[in-house]
């Protein structure tokens, strides 16, 4: 019997998924909320705009017309494009879940489908996570992927002088759009240090053999920023947006390797607009919603033929790791032959490029870890975040960042130093002082926990002294 596999999304890896589900015998049903397959990565301008070189800003444009060509003329596949899904209704029963899909461009009449098949597959893809800080809402200030679509499916600039900002290298092809587009880049600011990035992708380079695509990128990436003058920082960050209705400035400050601003390194600079990415935040709204579990990290938990821990259901791409268009196809392409009901482990070299993909997905998480647990970007000015290695009594107080006193020796004899966090006695004040700056509301600063056990002390010792003297 023919098994039925319905795939959700169209990017790399839903296509995938729904070629190797019909190679492998399956009826297919793909959806997908574009007029065109590729999703946000091989978002292209549209013929009507008779650009003269319309595929000049972007990659794997070949794969993406040779798998929508492949989709659109196999007689076992249907594919609905303008669909949304509202709802995954599961069964009591442990079987597939049902489709409900709304398909029709928005505001035209749409047509509401169910659909129902032996097996799930959500690629649904992630999109921009950001840090805030002050200025972060004015005008001009866009998300790293909302300025690479502009440029690519628009030929849109954001502005004539840009900077980039943020974790990962997404923001390489973002410089390389908005350059390619006419724009002049400023920079593009990393926040992980340089060291720590070197670290994780130079160790063990023969997990990365079947990765050799991303080298060829990259050359490009660097090639492009020599040519256009582009200068790439490490451990900088935009901390702030400032401007008279719109972003005309941006505040730049070196970071320790906890991202908080480390103080006198602060310079500002004059832009047009600021497109930040401090990584992605995986949409996995819809597999929540089938009965798929979520690992530490916040993605889809998966096994090794990317099933997840709902029944009938798998997902691949970017909701179960960033790894980009290469490494989604590869667990498009996995999690396709097993929903079909094949083995995908009987194919070698599927498999090694599984593994390998996998391993990449850990090592660009660990060289480009996301600002989690990290506060140093919500509140950068110095009235707003105590300096750490500072007494925590004058936490929430405008502090002179050149001062050493109360700072430790070692900080004093290091100013480079200063902020770092030289032993457990100065983690203690920093965390006491972040609580009482943290508790604070309405103006009106409340104790922490520390200070409330201080002034407890206190008032029994002048308790304890007034009985005395009354004795």
């Amino acid at each position: 019997m023919t098994r039925h596999v319905v795939v959700i999304g169209g990017g790399p890896a839903g296509a995938a998924a729904a070629e190797s589900a019909l190679r492998h015998g399956a009826r297919v049903t793909l959806i997908d909320s574009n007029e065109q397959l590729g999703g946000q990565y091989n978002r292209r301008i549209p013929a009507d705009y008779r650009v003269r070189r319309p595929l000049s800003i972007g990659h794997g444009y070949a794969d993406a017309d040779y798998r929508a060509r492949f989709l659109a003329g196999h007689p076992r596949c249907e594919w609905l494009a303008w669909a949304s899904v509202y709802q995954i209704e599961q069964h009591a029963d442990g079987s597939c879940p049902a489709v409900r899909v709304l398909q029709g461009p928005e505001g035209e009449q749409r047509t509401l489908r169910v659909v129902q098949g032996d097996a799930l597959v959500i690629a649904t893809g992630a999109y921009d996570r950001v840090c805030p800080f002050p200025g972060w809402d004015l005008p001009g200030v866009y998300t790293a992927g909302a300025a690479q679509t502009l440029a690519k499916t628009q030929r849109v600039l954001v502005g004539r002088s840009v900077l980039l900002s943020g974790t990962g290298p997404f923001l390489l092809p973002v410089a390389q759009s908005l350059a390619v587009g006419g724009a002049t880049v400023t920079a593009v600011l990393e926040a992980n240090p340089g060291r720590h990035i070197l670290r994780h992708w130079g160790a063990r380079p023969w997990e990365l053999r079947h990765s050799l695509g991303k080298a060829g990128e990259l050359i490009e990436y660097a090639v492009c920023g020599v040519r256009h003058r582009i200068p790439l920082r490490t451990s900088s960050a935009v901390i702030a947006v400032a401007g008279d209705g719109r972003a005309e400035e941006a505040t730049i400050a070196r970071l320790d390797e906890n991202w908080t601003p480390i103080p006198g390194s602060r310079t500002t600079v004059a832009v047009d607009a600021v497109a930040v990415s401090h990584g992605f935040t995986p949409q996995h709204e819809l597999a929540l919603a089938a009965g798929a579990r979520l690992d530490p990290g916040g993605f889809v938990r998966v096994d090794h033929t990317q099933r997840t821990t709902a029944e009938n259901v798998w997902a691949a791409g970017e909701i179960t790791g960033i790894g980009g268009a290469q490494v989604s196809g590869v667990e498009g392409a996995v999690a396709g032959i097993a929903a079909a009901g094949g083995d995908p482990t009987a194919d070698r070299a599927l498999t090694a490029r599984h593994r390998t993909a996998q391993q990449f997905v850990a090592r660009l998480a660990a060289a480009h870890p996301p600002p989690a647990r990290r506060a140093g970007l919500v509140a950068t000015r110095d009235r707003d975040l105590p300096l750490r290695g500072h007494h925590p009594r004058r936490a929430g107080r405008r502090l002179d960042p050149h001062r050493r006193r109360r700072l430790p020796a070692r900080q004093a004899r290091h100013p480079r130093r200063a902020g770092s966090l030289p032993g457990p006695h100065v983690r203690g004040q920093y965390r006491c002082a972040a609580r009482t700056f943290l508790s604070r509301r309405d103006g009106r600063r409340r104790p922490g926990r520390r200070h409330t056990r201080l002034a407890s002390a206190r008032r029994a010792g002048t308790a304890a002294r007034t009985r005395g003297t009354r004795q």
